[in-house]
Protein backbone atom coordinates (compact mmCIF):
# COMPACT_ATOMS: atom_id res chain seq x y z
CA UNK A 1 0.00 0.00 0.00
CA UNK A 2 2.78 2.45 0.90
CA UNK A 3 5.37 1.11 -1.53
CA UNK A 4 7.04 3.03 -4.34
CA UNK A 5 5.87 2.05 -7.84
CA UNK A 6 8.78 0.89 -9.98
CA UNK A 7 6.81 0.28 -13.19
CA UNK A 8 3.68 1.39 -14.94
CA UNK A 9 2.33 4.77 -15.97
CA UNK A 10 0.74 7.82 -14.37
CA UNK A 11 -0.97 10.91 -15.72
CA UNK A 12 1.31 13.93 -16.06
CA UNK A 13 -0.01 16.63 -13.66
CA UNK A 14 0.76 19.36 -16.18
CA UNK A 15 -0.57 18.11 -19.52
CA UNK A 16 -2.62 15.02 -18.67
CA UNK A 17 -0.67 12.60 -20.88
CA UNK A 18 0.44 9.17 -19.74
CA UNK A 19 4.08 8.98 -18.68
CA UNK A 20 6.20 6.30 -17.07
CA UNK A 21 6.64 6.52 -13.31
CA UNK A 22 10.42 6.67 -13.76
CA UNK A 23 10.55 9.02 -16.77
CA UNK A 24 12.96 11.93 -16.35
CA UNK A 25 10.77 14.25 -18.41
CA UNK A 26 7.26 14.31 -19.90
CA UNK A 27 7.51 14.11 -23.68
CA UNK A 28 4.30 16.08 -24.00
CA UNK A 29 5.03 19.22 -21.96
CA UNK A 30 8.60 18.81 -20.73
CA UNK A 31 7.72 18.63 -17.02
CA UNK A 32 10.64 17.20 -15.04
CA UNK A 33 10.10 13.87 -13.24
CA UNK A 34 6.31 13.76 -13.70
CA UNK A 35 6.12 10.39 -11.93
CA UNK A 36 7.98 11.59 -8.80
CA UNK A 37 10.34 8.60 -9.02
CA UNK A 38 7.39 6.26 -8.59
CA UNK A 39 5.83 7.98 -5.59
CA UNK A 40 3.17 9.81 -7.64
CA UNK A 41 0.55 7.01 -7.36
CA UNK A 42 0.88 7.00 -3.55
CA UNK A 43 0.60 10.80 -3.35
CA UNK A 44 -2.41 10.81 -5.67
CA UNK A 45 -4.10 8.15 -3.54
CA UNK A 46 -3.50 10.15 -0.37
CA UNK A 47 -4.80 13.29 -2.05
CA UNK A 48 -8.03 11.57 -3.03
CA UNK A 49 -8.64 10.54 0.57
CA UNK A 50 -8.23 14.02 2.05
CA UNK A 51 -7.95 17.01 -0.25
CA UNK A 52 -6.80 20.45 0.80
CA UNK A 53 -10.15 21.76 -0.38
CA UNK A 54 -11.83 19.67 2.31
CA UNK A 55 -9.44 21.08 4.90
CA UNK A 56 -10.33 24.64 3.88
CA UNK A 57 -14.08 23.97 3.84
CA UNK A 58 -14.13 22.27 7.24
CA UNK A 59 -11.62 24.64 8.81
CA UNK A 60 -13.43 27.80 7.72
CA UNK A 61 -16.78 26.30 8.65
CA UNK A 62 -15.62 25.31 12.13
CA UNK A 63 -14.15 28.74 12.89
CA UNK A 64 -17.28 30.43 11.56
CA UNK A 65 -19.49 28.38 13.89
CA UNK A 66 -17.16 29.05 16.83
CA UNK A 67 -17.47 32.77 16.11
CA UNK A 68 -21.26 32.55 16.19
CA UNK A 69 -21.27 30.56 19.42
CA UNK A 70 -18.88 33.01 21.11
CA UNK A 71 -21.33 35.89 20.77
CA UNK A 72 -24.87 34.72 19.85
CA UNK A 73 -26.26 38.24 20.37
CA UNK A 74 -24.49 39.40 17.20
CA UNK A 75 -26.18 36.86 14.94
CA UNK A 76 -29.18 39.05 14.02
CA UNK A 77 -27.46 42.44 13.98
CA UNK A 78 -27.24 44.55 10.84
CA UNK A 79 -30.43 43.59 8.98
CA UNK A 80 -30.69 40.99 6.23
CA UNK A 81 -27.02 41.05 5.24
CA UNK A 82 -25.98 40.88 8.89
CA UNK A 83 -27.83 37.67 9.69
CA UNK A 84 -25.56 34.91 11.01
CA UNK A 85 -22.56 37.23 11.25
CA UNK A 86 -19.92 36.71 13.96
CA UNK A 87 -19.29 39.83 16.02
CA UNK A 88 -16.19 41.93 15.45
CA UNK A 89 -14.94 40.83 18.88
CA UNK A 90 -15.33 37.16 17.95
CA UNK A 91 -13.38 37.58 14.72
CA UNK A 92 -10.76 39.73 16.43
CA UNK A 93 -10.33 37.04 19.09
CA UNK A 94 -9.97 34.27 16.48
CA UNK A 95 -7.41 36.16 14.41
CA UNK A 96 -8.85 38.89 12.19
CA UNK A 97 -6.15 41.03 10.60
CA UNK A 98 -5.89 44.68 9.60
CA UNK A 99 -4.06 47.79 10.69
CA UNK A 100 -5.63 47.89 14.16
CA UNK A 101 -4.79 44.28 15.13
CA UNK A 102 -1.34 44.24 13.53
CA UNK A 103 -0.12 47.74 14.32
CA UNK A 104 -2.32 48.66 17.27
CA UNK A 105 -2.12 45.34 19.13
CA UNK A 106 1.07 43.88 17.63
CA UNK A 107 -0.79 40.80 16.36
CA UNK A 108 1.44 40.40 13.27
CA UNK A 109 0.64 36.70 12.94
CA UNK A 110 -2.97 37.45 12.00
CA UNK A 111 -1.95 37.80 8.34
CA UNK A 112 -1.94 33.98 8.52
CA UNK A 113 -5.13 33.40 10.48
CA UNK A 114 -7.48 35.98 8.93
CA UNK A 115 -7.95 34.01 5.72
CA UNK A 116 -9.79 31.28 7.61
CA UNK A 117 -12.42 33.61 9.14
CA UNK A 118 -15.54 35.14 7.61
CA UNK A 119 -17.87 38.02 8.34
CA UNK A 120 -21.24 36.48 7.53
CA UNK A 121 -23.14 33.61 5.97
CA UNK A 122 -23.11 35.08 2.45
CA UNK A 123 -19.42 35.83 2.78
CA UNK A 124 -18.46 32.27 3.64
CA UNK A 125 -20.90 30.64 1.19
CA UNK A 126 -19.62 32.56 -1.83
CA UNK A 127 -15.97 32.10 -0.84
CA UNK A 128 -16.40 28.37 -0.39
CA UNK A 129 -18.05 28.15 -3.81
CA UNK A 130 -14.94 29.73 -5.33
CA UNK A 131 -12.72 27.39 -3.29
CA UNK A 132 -14.48 24.34 -4.75
CA UNK A 133 -13.94 25.71 -8.24
CA UNK A 134 -10.34 26.87 -8.08
CA UNK A 135 -8.53 24.49 -5.72
CA UNK A 136 -8.91 21.39 -7.96
CA UNK A 137 -7.75 23.42 -10.98
CA UNK A 138 -4.59 24.59 -9.21
CA UNK A 139 -3.90 21.22 -7.60
CA UNK A 140 -4.08 19.37 -10.92
CA UNK A 141 -1.42 21.66 -12.39
CA UNK A 142 0.90 22.35 -9.46
CA UNK A 143 0.41 19.38 -7.15
CA UNK A 144 -1.00 19.20 -3.63
CA UNK A 145 2.08 20.50 -1.82
CA UNK A 146 2.57 23.55 -3.99
CA UNK A 147 -1.17 24.24 -3.85
CA UNK A 148 -0.95 24.71 -0.07
CA UNK A 149 2.12 26.93 -0.43
CA UNK A 150 0.43 29.12 -3.05
CA UNK A 151 -2.77 29.34 -1.00
CA UNK A 152 -0.97 30.28 2.22
CA UNK A 153 1.55 32.77 0.85
CA UNK A 154 -0.95 34.56 -1.38
CA UNK A 155 -3.29 34.97 1.60
CA UNK A 156 -0.42 36.37 3.67
CA UNK A 157 0.49 38.74 0.83
CA UNK A 158 -3.09 39.99 0.58
CA UNK A 159 -3.53 40.71 4.28
CA UNK A 160 -0.08 42.23 4.58
CA UNK A 161 -0.76 44.65 1.74
CA UNK A 162 -4.17 45.74 3.03
CA UNK A 163 -2.74 46.22 6.53
CA UNK A 164 0.02 48.47 5.19
CA UNK A 165 -2.39 50.41 2.96
CA UNK A 166 -4.55 50.99 6.02
CA UNK A 167 -1.81 53.27 7.32
CA UNK A 168 -2.36 55.67 4.42
CA UNK A 169 -5.14 58.30 4.29
CA UNK A 170 -6.82 57.00 1.15
CA UNK A 171 -10.46 57.68 0.24
CA UNK A 172 -13.40 55.26 -0.02
CA UNK A 173 -12.73 51.99 -1.86
CA UNK A 174 -9.00 52.77 -1.97
CA UNK A 175 -8.69 52.45 1.80
CA UNK A 176 -6.83 49.58 3.32
CA UNK A 177 -8.16 47.55 6.24
CA UNK A 178 -7.87 50.08 9.06
CA UNK A 179 -10.14 48.17 11.43
CA UNK A 180 -10.62 44.42 10.81
CA UNK A 181 -10.44 42.25 7.71
CA UNK A 182 -11.19 38.55 7.22
CA UNK A 183 -12.01 36.08 4.48
CA UNK A 184 -10.59 33.52 2.09
CA UNK A 185 -10.89 35.88 -0.87
CA UNK A 186 -7.22 36.93 -0.71
CA UNK A 187 -6.20 33.28 -1.11
CA UNK A 188 -8.88 32.78 -3.77
CA UNK A 189 -7.36 35.65 -5.75
CA UNK A 190 -4.00 33.95 -5.21
CA UNK A 191 -5.33 30.76 -6.80
CA UNK A 192 -6.56 32.84 -9.74
CA UNK A 193 -3.14 34.47 -9.98
CA UNK A 194 -1.47 31.05 -10.01
CA UNK A 195 -3.68 29.89 -12.88
CA UNK A 196 -2.97 33.14 -14.70
CA UNK A 197 0.78 32.52 -14.38
CA UNK A 198 0.33 28.93 -15.56
CA UNK A 199 -1.75 30.00 -18.55
CA UNK A 200 0.78 32.61 -19.60
CA UNK A 201 3.67 30.16 -19.30
CA UNK A 202 1.95 27.38 -21.23
CA UNK A 203 0.27 29.65 -23.76
CA UNK A 204 -3.19 28.48 -22.73
CA UNK A 205 -5.22 31.54 -23.70
CA UNK A 206 -8.46 29.98 -22.45
CA UNK A 207 -7.13 30.02 -18.88
CA UNK A 208 -5.70 33.52 -19.28
CA UNK A 209 -8.97 34.94 -20.61
CA UNK A 210 -11.05 33.24 -17.92
CA UNK A 211 -8.83 34.49 -15.10
CA UNK A 212 -8.74 38.00 -16.57
CA UNK A 213 -12.54 37.95 -16.61
CA UNK A 214 -12.62 36.92 -12.95
CA UNK A 215 -10.08 39.61 -11.99
CA UNK A 216 -12.01 42.36 -13.79
CA UNK A 217 -15.22 41.22 -12.11
CA UNK A 218 -13.61 41.28 -8.65
CA UNK A 219 -12.07 44.72 -9.15
CA UNK A 220 -15.26 46.30 -10.52
CA UNK A 221 -17.36 44.63 -7.81
CA UNK A 222 -14.93 45.85 -5.17
CA UNK A 223 -15.07 49.43 -6.37
CA UNK A 224 -18.86 49.51 -6.49
CA UNK A 225 -19.73 47.65 -3.27
CA UNK A 226 -18.66 49.03 0.11
CA UNK A 227 -16.95 46.76 2.59
CA UNK A 228 -14.89 44.86 -0.01
CA UNK A 229 -11.19 44.62 0.83
CA UNK A 230 -9.72 45.50 -2.57
CA UNK A 231 -6.12 45.64 -1.38
CA UNK A 232 -6.37 42.12 0.04
CA UNK A 233 -7.62 40.95 -3.37
CA UNK A 234 -4.84 42.75 -5.23
CA UNK A 235 -2.17 41.50 -2.85
CA UNK A 236 -3.47 37.95 -3.04
CA UNK A 237 -3.58 38.03 -6.84
CA UNK A 238 -0.02 39.36 -7.10
CA UNK A 239 1.21 36.94 -4.44
CA UNK A 240 -0.34 33.94 -6.16
CA UNK A 241 1.11 34.97 -9.52
CA UNK A 242 4.62 35.42 -8.11
CA UNK A 243 4.63 32.24 -6.01
CA UNK A 244 3.29 30.21 -8.94
CA UNK A 245 6.03 31.62 -11.16
CA UNK A 246 8.59 30.56 -8.56
CA UNK A 247 7.04 27.09 -8.23
CA UNK A 248 6.60 26.58 -11.99
CA UNK A 249 5.82 22.85 -12.50
CA UNK A 250 7.58 22.93 -15.88
CA UNK A 251 10.90 23.62 -14.16
CA UNK A 252 10.70 20.78 -11.67
CA UNK A 253 8.29 18.14 -10.49
CA UNK A 254 6.73 18.32 -7.07
CA UNK A 255 9.24 16.98 -4.58
CA UNK A 256 9.04 15.87 -0.94
CA UNK A 257 10.36 19.27 0.15
CA UNK A 258 7.22 20.90 -1.26
CA UNK A 259 5.07 18.66 0.91
CA UNK A 260 7.24 19.48 3.95
CA UNK A 261 6.88 23.22 3.30
CA UNK A 262 3.12 22.72 2.88
CA UNK A 263 2.90 21.03 6.28
CA UNK A 264 4.90 23.88 7.80
CA UNK A 265 2.42 26.37 6.27
CA UNK A 266 -0.51 24.49 7.78
CA UNK A 267 1.24 24.21 11.14
CA UNK A 268 1.99 27.93 11.24
CA UNK A 269 -1.61 28.69 10.33
CA UNK A 270 -2.93 26.60 13.23
CA UNK A 271 -0.37 28.22 15.52
CA UNK A 272 -1.48 31.70 14.42
CA UNK A 273 -5.10 30.95 15.34
CA UNK A 274 -4.10 29.57 18.74
CA UNK A 275 -1.86 32.60 19.37
CA UNK A 276 -4.74 34.91 18.43
CA UNK A 277 -7.09 33.26 20.92
CA UNK A 278 -4.58 33.20 23.77
CA UNK A 279 -3.48 36.78 23.18
CA UNK A 280 -7.07 37.90 22.60
CA UNK A 281 -8.35 36.45 25.86
CA UNK A 282 -5.61 38.32 27.71
CA UNK A 283 -6.41 41.60 25.94
CA UNK A 284 -10.18 41.33 25.52
CA UNK A 285 -10.94 44.09 28.05
CA UNK A 286 -8.52 46.43 26.27
CA UNK A 287 -10.32 45.63 23.01
CA UNK A 288 -13.74 46.33 24.52
CA UNK A 289 -12.64 49.64 25.97
CA UNK A 290 -11.08 50.64 22.63
CA UNK A 291 -14.13 49.87 20.46
CA UNK A 292 -16.66 50.85 23.10
CA UNK A 293 -18.17 47.37 23.45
Amino acid sequence: MFKRSTSGSVVCPSCGRLVGVNDEKCLGCGRARPGLWGFAPLINQMGRRLSFGDVVLWGCGLLYVIGLIYDPSAIMRGGLLGILSPSSEANWLLGASGTLPVVGFGRWWTVLSAGWLHGGVLHIVFNMMWIRQLIPAVESRFGSGRLVIIYTLSSVAGFTLTTLMGLLPLPGPLQGARFLTVGASAAICGLAGALWAYGRRTGDQNIVREIQRIVIYLLVFGLLISGIDNWAHIGGLAGGFLVATWLDPAKEAEEPRHLVIALVCLGLTVASILMSVLHGLAKVEVWRNLVGA
